[in-house]
């Protein structure tokens, strides 16, 4: 199932690509690449929450592994955070943050089998508004 919901994250990512750039010649560069940067790490996100789906079902034997997934989706969203000013994004990047906060403290509490669905809900969110 993860596969197909990462299919169709990046089905749409590339689709807005594309229509970012055909309405480029007509709209400032700088939204565009902002525009752009919102997909390409909304799909580096998603490709972590792929990771961390795999990780945290194995999150009491490799406790650094779930982490490091975490680490990873953290680090896309400050530079998602870093480049829009738009409300939405800024949402979706808030949601996502407060749903990788939730799955940490989880294990930080003994959590052997953290719920990590409000994480790839997020996340699916965050592209949706970076698409649209």
């Amino acid at each position: 199932m993860a596969a197909r919901h990462r299919r169709g994250i990046a089905t749409a990512a590339f689709a807005a690509v594309a229509v970012l750039a055909a309405v480029g010649a007509s709209s400032g560069c700088d939204v565009v690449d902002k525009a752009i940067d919102c997909v390409q790490t909304a799909d580096t996100i998603a490709d972590s929450v792929t990771g961390l789906q795999q990780a945290a079902e194995n999150a009491a034997n490799d406790p650094a592994r779930t982490n490091a997934s975490l680490d990873s989706i953290e680090k896309n969203l400050d530079k998602i955070g870093d480049r829009t000013g738009n409300v939405d994004v800024n949402k979706a990047v808030d949601d996502l943050r407060k749903a990788v906060t939730n799955v940490r403290q989880a294990i930080g509490n003994g959590d052997r089998t953290p719920d990590v669905g409000p994480v790839t809900d997020a996340a699916g969110e965050l592209t949706k508004v970076c698409t649209s």
